[in-house]
């Protein structure tokens, strides 16, 4: 090897390997507490929501008049409100993916709105940078500039992608926990306890396999001690999680709510219709590991095995 020997080799594969065993040791102890600091976030949200319903309290005992007392807004937020960029870029289903992607906040949707509008342009001035200034390609000028459009285009949809992943990831996480949360809430209320007790406790005891199951049980129990009708923190429920089986449940307890039928047989049996929804998922990626495995072995264990089985024969052949 030209410039290299094998100590050199040695040398830096012990020094990756030093540092891979550090921060293999070390990771346990950076990693943040994820329960407490959601913890913090949804009390933050509870607080909230208490104020925004008494707000509206005290506007209606008034008469409707509103009050002196403004909060004032970010300079951002007033130029995107003064442009009526809110509206453009940030509809309703937005705000929906949003909530499910466990941003709630104004500020939140100010930064998927902002970055929507700010990071096509921006694409394009670093695309077009980089293609006409820095690499400058033996393109034709409408090539570059097509090039460029399109980059500014990943990056105007590039937020989008990004939220849903983050959706993908807490929709699984709610489903793998839901039928243990809806177990636990099942001796909750046989028991005796009520439904906003029974959320509370679930909450605090779910964190360790769900932070987000917990988060939404937690804001569930704010919701139903400060909104008037509690169908409505239902209804958020669902809406915040866009699981079909979570909806199924908050269905059964508005039902349970107006018509006065057992809710321990409700929970009981949506519990077990989870259950079989999450192992009939299971059976399904279990099943569709076959194919996906059929290309890494091709491409890596055939090729070994071939030299493990005939490199011997080939050495005595031409040996």
């Amino acid at each position: 090897m030209s410039g290299f020997d094998i100590q050199d080799v040695f040398a830096l594969v012990t020094a990756i390997a030093v540092v891979a065993s550090i921060l293999a040791a070390a990771m346990p102890l950076l990693a943040n507490d994820k329960l407490a600091e959601r913890m913090k976030t949804v009390a933050t949200e509870r607080e909230t929501i208490r104020k925004r319903e008494r707000a509206a309290l005290a506007n209606s005992q008034q008469g409707g008049r509103a009050s002196l007392r403004q909060a004032q807004k970010p300079f951002i937020m007033k130029i995107v409100d003064k442009f009526n960029m809110r509206d453009a870029f940030a509809d309703k289903q937005s705000r929906t993916k949003l909530k499910q992607a466990g941003f709630r906040s104004e500020n939140h949707l100010m930064t998927f709105t902002f970055a929507r509008i700010v990071g096509p342009i921006a694409g394009l001035a670093l695309a077009m940078f980089y293609i006409f200034v820095v690499i400058q390609p033996d393109y034709p000028t409408m090539v570059k500039v097509f090039l460029s459009l399109l980059f500014a285009y990943a990056c105007y949809y590039a937020p989008i992608l990004y939220i849903q992943n983050l959706i993908s990831k807490r929709q699984a996480s709610i489903t793998k926990a839901w039928p243990d949360a809806l177990d636990l809430l099942l001796i909750c209320v046989e028991s005796g306890m009520t439904a906003e007790t029974g959320f509370q406790k679930v909450a605090s005891e779910i964190g360790t396999s769900s932070v987000e199951l917990a988060e939404e049980l937690t804001l569930l129990t704010a919701e139903l001690s400060y909104l008037q009708d509690r169908k409505i923190a239902y209804e958020n429920m669902t809406m915040r999680t866009g699981l079909e089986g979570v909806r199924a449940v908050m269905t059964a307890m508005i039902q349970a709510e107006r018509y006065g039928t057992p809710l321990g047989d409700a929970i009981r049996v949506m519990s077990e219709e989870n259950r079989a929804m999450r192992m009939n998922a299971a059976e399904k990626k279990a099943a569709a590991l076959p194919p996906k495995l059929t290309v890494p072995m091709i491409l890596f264990f055939l090729p070994s095995i071939f030299v493990v089985v005939l490199g011997p024969a080939a050495i005595s052949f031409w040996g």
